[in-house]
């Protein structure tokens, strides 16, 4: 009884969020845009890429985008004076694109980053001054921090910074497998306890199967055991990606100032 009372709390609160006013590019008019930077001040963009591609037989294969278009929201709502853009739906998904475990969609690094750095010029033109690389996928971290860098340099002289911010994945993944560790809870690298939680809360039986929740194998495209998954867990995680990327973007541009 506790657990669903808090399960509904928590998906009461996500509502409440997104009845709000949108902070998504795609659900805004270009005049609505343009007063939004150039009227209330807000001039950062957070351009987070998800990914396609499988979770073991549990979860949506869509899960990467769906919890990075979330975040990406509440980051933004937080910030104050931001917007998010489209999230990207595709990635480098390497050894996940598999005909045995169909559905995911891979883009070479190479091309990954192409299309990050049309988005980022796209923004520039729009009028953003500060533009946010994210990643929700592991795939593709590099190649997001080495454009980021590069693409500061070549805007910088027009008064735009191009900055990534890395820790809303790769700190909140080892400081949440530690906590796990902590609490003895099994880690996992792939469809285990951080994302099928995340989705639970997210989304519960939209996005996660629980009658397919099952260890790890070879053969299931599942790397851990995300059968002690639960939307309160789930919290736990997002709430620590959602915090650690506000503070790493507010201090990312408090140095450039």
């Amino acid at each position: 009884m506790k657990s669903t009372t808090a399960f509904a709390l928590l998906t009461i609160s996500l509502r409440l969020a997104q009845g709000a006013d949108p902070v998504e590019i795609e659900r805004l008019t270009h005049a609505e845009i343009h007063d939004a930077i150039h009227k209330q001040g807000k001039t950062t963009v957070l351009i987070y890429n998800g990914g396609t591609e499988q979770r073991g037989p549990h979860a949506v294969l869509g899960g990467h985008t769906f919890m990075a278009r979330r975040t990406a929201e509440a980051i933004a709502r937080r910030l104050g004076n931001a917007l998010v853009g489209p999230v990207l739906p595709f990635s480098p998904a390497g050894s996940h694109l598999n005909a045995k475990r169909p559905g995911s969609v891979d883009l070479s690094p190479e091309l990954y980053a192409k299309v990050n750095d049309a988005v980022v010029a796209s923004m520039v033109t729009n009028g953003f001054r500060n533009i946010i690389l994210m990643g929700d996928h592991g795939g593709g971290q590099r190649e997001l921090e080495d454009l980021a860098r590069a693409l500061d340099s070549r805007y910088a002289a027009q008064g735009v910074h191009v900055y990534f911010c890395g820790s809303v994945y790769e700190k909140a993944r080892v400081d949440f497998n530690a906590w796990l560790k902590q609490h003895n809870l099994p880690v996992g690298t792939h469809a285990s306890i951080p994302d099928t939680s995340e989705l639970m809360y997210l989304g519960g039986e939209e996005y996660v199967r629980k009658n397919r929740l099952e260890i790890g194998s070879a053969d299931n495209g599942i790397v851990g055991d995300p059968r002690p998954s639960t939307p309160e867990l789930g919290k736990r995680v997002f709430d620590m990606k959602v915090d650690y990327g506000v503070e790493e973007i507010r201090r990312l541009i408090a140095g450039k100032r």
